[in-house]
């Protein structure tokens, strides 16, 4: 195994930043979490066999026991990678004080104290740490500029990056920031983008964005059928059927020039009766929907475990492990692993000389 860098992954999850890692070629020495059936989901994959697995608070678990298993794999260098549970930024939750240690109205905001405590106590090469796109919100300002404070007293160079999942070959429009550290050089401004929107692949040379029906192919037969996927006898089973792939509930409305208007265009979440189009990215696969709230198959039907899985970017037959509602919170709460790679590589590429 190529040990020249090693990673150290907290908030693992079910591993999607993980699996990016190793697929940037950066092996995963630990990985760490304390939900039990992401725990589980990590040791059911063969992709782990080498990586030590542990089950816990972060707060609980040393920054010295990390590193020691860095070193008892004898890693020359070192990234930290992860991010912490991103509720409290979605809600527009924030610091106040200046001293990163005290002051958090959210206990789970807390949880980004303990990545930086990691990255200060281990001193790792470089560090990803991710996040949804609201903890840039000018309500949340007291958290980013006491994180870049923190790791420009441990002498990193940084960039923050703004990300849509769909620039880097993930099925799915999904804007996250990425605070990427170095105690190199960086090599160049931004992680390399690898698609684009149709109209301009002539232009940049890039492929075009991946259309959902392209991801989850293959999936459609009787084997794969879940009881949780059925809409028929449901409330809004007939509205569902009535709106046309690549459109939401407003399609029923007289915005839309529906004849009889079963809705009020705009009194409904977005994603109420939102539905896939064969031909378009998905939108963004939620870790809670509600039971009307998609995206749904373009067939009038839920979607299926491995067809959110592969929306998100996740290996083919990649295993998880738990009930319905715990596979999907664990796949909606991960990082698409083919954006991570991209994030991973650019650290990776900061952390390595080229050949002259």
């Amino acid at each position: 195994m190529n040990k020249e860098i090693m990673a150290i992954s907290l908030f693992s999850g079910a591993g999607g930043l993980d699996i990016a890692s190793m697929m940037a070629g950066i092996p995963v020495a630990v990985s760490t979490d304390f939900d039990s059936d992401c725990i589980q989901t990590l040791h059911k994959n063969d992709i782990f066999r080498n990586t030590e697995i542990i089950q816990g608070d972060l707060r609980d678990i040393k920054s010295s026991h990390l590193k020691d298993i860095t070193l008892k794999n004898k890693a020359d260098k070192v990234i930290v990678i992860g991010g912490a549970p991103c509720q409290p930024f979605s809600k527009a939750g924030y610091w106040v004080g200046n001293d990163t240690r005290q002051g958090i109205n959210d206990p789970r905001a807390a949880l980004v104290d303990e990545y930086l405590r990691v990255v200060t106590d281990v001193q790792p090469d470089g560090f990803v740490f991710e996040n949804v796109e609201s903890l840039l919100h000018p309500t949340n300002k007291s958290i980013i500029e006491n994180f870049l404070k923190i790791i420009e007293s441990s002498a990193y160079s940084y960039k923050v990056i703004r990300a849509n999942a769909l620039e880097y070959g993930v099925s799915q429009r999904r804007k996250r920031i990425f605070i990427i550290g170095t105690k190199g050089t960086f090599k160049s401004d931004a992680p390399i983008k690898t698609h684009c929107a149709k109209n301009e692949v002539d232009k940049t040379g890039l492929n075009p964005y991946v259309n959902a029906g392209d991801v989850i192919a293959g999936y459609e037969g009787n084997e794969y059928a879940e009881a949780y996927e059925v809409t028929l006898g449901g409330t809004y089973h007939d509205d569902l059927c009535q709106v046309p792939p690549g459109m939401n509930y407003k399609a029923l409305t007289a915005w839309a020039g529906y004849e009889n208007p079963k809705f009020v265009a705009d009194k409904r979440f977005w994603s109420f009766l939102l539905k896939l189009s064969p031909t378009e990215p998905s939108w963004t696969i939620m870790a809670q929907p509600g039971p009307w709230v998609g995206p749904f198959h373009w067939t009038n039907r839920r979607l299926r475990t491995p067809e959110i899985a592969a929306i998100q970017s996740f290996p083919k037959d990649y295993n998880f492990v738990g009930n319905r509602r715990s596979v999907q919170k664990q796949i909606g709460n991960a990082v698409p692993p083919l954006m991570g790679k991209a994030m991973i590589e650019f650290l990776k590429e900061s952390l390595t000389s080229h050949a002259s």
